[in-house]
């Protein structure tokens, strides 16, 4: 499976701390939003990434993760001229994704919970359709919410409806099969002008292959859209590591995890970084790691 991270938009309701970087380059805690999502696809075993900003922050990301060697990855970059919708990404990475499956993460979404690599590498396998993943809120009206019969199967898809039939909002991740690339292809834009995630996923619905997967309780699903939403990720992001002793979202550490990279590799890079805790970190994790 291929994976994309979408890292697009212009952040406007973050200004004026977006108005010159991209929103995905802001820190969460100790590290830069990006790691986040990238890590995601990582626990998922996905090592070939497409990157899609914006075209003047694109060598930002590119002088931040290279072309992703460095911990195993094959990072590659696209450019979204305008924000034209997050199935626009589907266009932009038809020729990365190929003839395969595909995983989209959008790069302000963070996923923290127990298990999650088992939940993620047991989704990933011989997708047919469609994958979501729905998480409880309790404000549903903000989201788009998913419906499903008794086996998972996901049957209905209301974008912020007034009287939500169901709590479970559908988050920023998606796996899909190859036909993704048609789908996004014959969409019509939205009211709004956009190409419509929500249009994507009812297509899988209406063929009756789309899936919901629940992350239920001691799970965290976070945005960073707005000052306050960012402020709130970010501490507890900082919480739990200050408890725990252990990083979210360590690209290093979730690397050598995967075996994409030894624990000598692993060591170098945080020696490379040795002046910040964030560094030491990682050549303690090298230190210690045994498979």
């Amino acid at each position: 499976m291929k994976g994309i991270v979408l890292a697009g938009g212009r952040g406007t309701r973050l200004h004026p701390i977006t108005a010159a970087v991209s929103k995905q380059l802001l820190p969460v805690s100790d590290k830069p939003m990006i790691y986040y999502p990238i890590s995601v696809l990582m626990l998922a075993g996905i090592r070939d990434i497409l990157l899609i900003s914006s075209s003047d922050q694109v060598p930002n990301f590119v002088r931040l993760l290279g072309d992703g060697s460095r911990f195993g990855l094959n990072i590659s970059y696209a450019s979204q001229e305008s924000p034209d919708g997050i199935a626009q990404a589907f266009l932009i990475g038809a020729s990365h994704i190929g003839g395969g499956p595909a995983a989209l993460i959008l790069g302000d979404n963070i996923f923290h919970g127990p298990s999650f690599s088992e939940v993620l590498e047991e989704n990933v396998q011989d997708v047919e359709g469609c994958v979501l993943f729905g998480y409880p809120v309790s404000d549903p009206g903000r989201y788009g919410v998913g419906m499903t019969d008794e086996s998972g199967r996901l049957i209905s898809i209301e974008e912020k409806p007034a009287k939500p039939r169901s709590n479970r909002a559908i988050t920023g991740l998606y796996f899909y099969d190859n036909d993704v690339i048609d789908i996004a292809e014959n969409l019509k834009p939205s009211e709004r002008g956009e190409l419509e995630i929500t249009d994507v996923n009812l297509a899988y619905v209406e063929r009756g292959r789309a899936k919901l997967v629940d992350l239920g309780r001691g799970f965290a699903w976070l945005d960073t859209g707005t000052p306050e939403t960012l402020l709130q990720a970010g501490q507890y992001v900082q919480t739990l590591e200050q408890r725990q002793g252990v990083r979210i979202a360590c690209l290093e550490e979730v690397a050598l995890r995967m075996d994409f990279i030894d624990a000598e590799q692993c060591y170098r890079l945080g020696a490379e970084q040795s002046q910040s805790g964030y560094g030491q970190y990682v050549m303690s994790i090298a230190n210690s790691y045994v498979k």
